[in-house]
């Protein structure tokens, strides 16, 4: 099916063209001028996740094999983990590629962070971690993602660890890991711009927390820690309580592990937060739930796609009740739980990317942490070669097109498209729309006044190269990015293509929001 435009016809006709258009896609007419602002992100929107076993080294999630990789034998029990050597932070396409998303938050926290003993020396790292500790990160290691921060633009953000072993004979946890920590970062010339406590205390029993961790034992143990970070490091934002996995069933059907209560970790806690942090993936991917994982026909749904807006929405509430007027922060996101979907490298995953990036800036939230930049199927980055996937250069374009104010387009007249505005970047007065044709088999059309165009596709739906304008993207061996040019469009109809991403900018919008 394609797009037609209505017009006046004789009315023995229009009842005929009426009734054999419904299931044609109307158009949109856009209006840059007149866009109204409704909210404001963090120059940082865009950001990623390190995980802190990357930094270390150790057992993490294992990619999936690719088409050209022999399969797991029926029956074979395949270990979804696999070691990685500690991530190899000063290679310089690396550096580069993470340099083109700046300015960003770099978060260096997950699931092991929170057994994780700081070994406060120069030796090499210890072969067994301490008595209740899980890991063992060294002073060189966390300088190397000081550095590495630094040279790309980006702000840290981490936890701290919260196992036995940093507790005191009566449970109570104590700050002498935490400090050796904050004290060594100073040292070697870095700055933690905001933490966590700790890493999803929803699932506190899966992240290393005590025996019979509960609402009240967090509510202890965030005082301790916020008594602890106003005077070691004030000027670092406070952020919580970083839960996961409420509001939205991330398998539907599937029942859920033991999990402490936000609104109740919030009720024992009072307001001790500086801003609100949650987590959020749409769905596990099979590594964790097997069969029971989504299937990728379904993600280019409007139900699939409403599930960030939706799980937002439910720790948007609780933010309301209990820490009303704090900014909210996404800091752990990405296409599946448990290291990600296999097609979770693939042009597929940049439509939940773009929705997830549009519906929560225009719900206020500050910033959206992916994760990961380069491991497992989720990583921005193939761990390997360092290739840029589709979600890399879908960020990139967010990067380079859309400014931190955010503005409503106005409704769209059909669930398949979704559009999204902002400022432009670097472009006084200008516009930055982004238009999602989630229709795997019709075209939806939009007018707007003249612009440049960039229009993301690719071969197929679960293809892991993608294209601008038609002509493939890719990086060189060094990092270095290709130019990235739109295509001047006049005033009118823009059709968007079957299953695509299409910017557009209006540089001489003259929107007074964004002068």
């Amino acid at each position: 099916m394609t797009h037609i435009r209505l017009t006046l016809v004789p009315s023995a006709l229009a009842g005929f063209l009426v009734a054999a258009c419904t299931s044609l896609h109307a158009q949109v007419a856009l209006q840059p001028k007149s866009m109204p602002r409704v909210a404001q992100v963090d120059p940082r929107y865009v950001s990623f996740n390190v995980e802190a076993i990357e930094i270390t080294g150790g057992r993490f999630w294992k990619p999936f094999p690719k088409k050209d990789q022999p399969p797991a034998a029926p029956g074979t029990t395949t270990d979804p983990y696999q070691y990685r050597p500690p991530i190899d932070l000063s290679r310089t396409k690396l550096r580069k590629l993470a340099s083109a998303l700046a300015p960003s938050y770099m978060r260096v926290s997950g699931t092991w962070r929170n057994s994780t003993y700081f070994q406060d020396d120069d030796a090499p790292q210890m072969s067994t971690p301490p008595a209740g500790f899980k890991g063992v990160m060294t002073r060189a290691q966390w300088k190397g993602a000081i550095d590495f921060a630094h040279a790309v633009g980006a702000d840290l953000v981490t936890s701290v660890a919260i196992s036995d072993g940093t507790r005191d004979a009566n449970g109570d946890w104590t700050t002498a890991q935490a400090k050796a920590f904050f004290y060594f970062t100073r040292k070697a010339g870095g700055q933690i711009a905001a933490t966590e406590f700790l890493n999803e205390p929803t699932f506190a029993a899966h992240g290393a927390a005590p025996k019979g961790y509960d609402e009240v034992a967090f509510a202890n143990d965030v005082k301790a820690f916020r008594t602890f970070l106003k005077a070691e490091s004030p000027d670092t934002i406070y952020l919580g309580p970083g839960s996961i996995g409420e509001g939205v069933p991330m398998i539907v059907g599937m029942p859920m592990p033991k999990m402490l209560s936000t609104e109740k970790m919030l009720q024992a806690s009072g307001p001790v937060f500086d801003a609100f942090s949650y987590h959020v993936y749409t769905t596990l991917s099979p590594r964790c739930v097997g069969k029971m994982g989504l299937s990728w026909e379904k993600v280019l749904t409007p139900a699939y796609l409403d599930r960030n807006p939706d799980t937002e929405a439910f720790y948007a509430k609780l933010r309301d009740t209990y820490m009303p007027g704090k900014q909210i922060w996404l800091t752990e996101t990405g296409e599946a739980g448990c290291g990600g979907s296999p097609w979770a490298s693939s042009f597929i995953d940049t439509f939940r990317f773009a929705d997830q990036l549009g519906s929560l800036a225009r719900r206020n939230v500050q910033t959206v942490m992916v994760n990961t930049l380069a491991s497992s199927d989720y990583g921005l980055l193939n761990e390997e070669t360092l290739n840029p996937r589709p979600d890399y250069w879908l960020a990139l374009l967010w990067k380079r097109l859309m400014g931190t104010t955010v503005l409503n387009p106005g409704p769209a007249p059909d669930a398949t498209l979704r559009i999204y505005a902002h400022c432009m970047k670097d472009a006084p007065s200008g516009v930055s729309v982004v238009a999602l044709n989630i229709d795997k088999n019709a075209e939806h059309a939009i007018t707007l006044p003249a612009a440049e165009r960039y229009t993301l596709t690719a071969p197929e739906l679960l293809s892991e190269s993608m294209m601008l304008n038609g002509k493939p993207l890719q990086a060189g061996d060094d990092g270095t990015l290709p130019a990235i040019a739109g295509e001047r469009t006049k005033a009118g109809e823009q059709k968007l293509p079957p299953a695509s991403i299409t910017f557009f900018t209006v540089r001489g919008a003259g929107n007074a929001a964004c002068r």
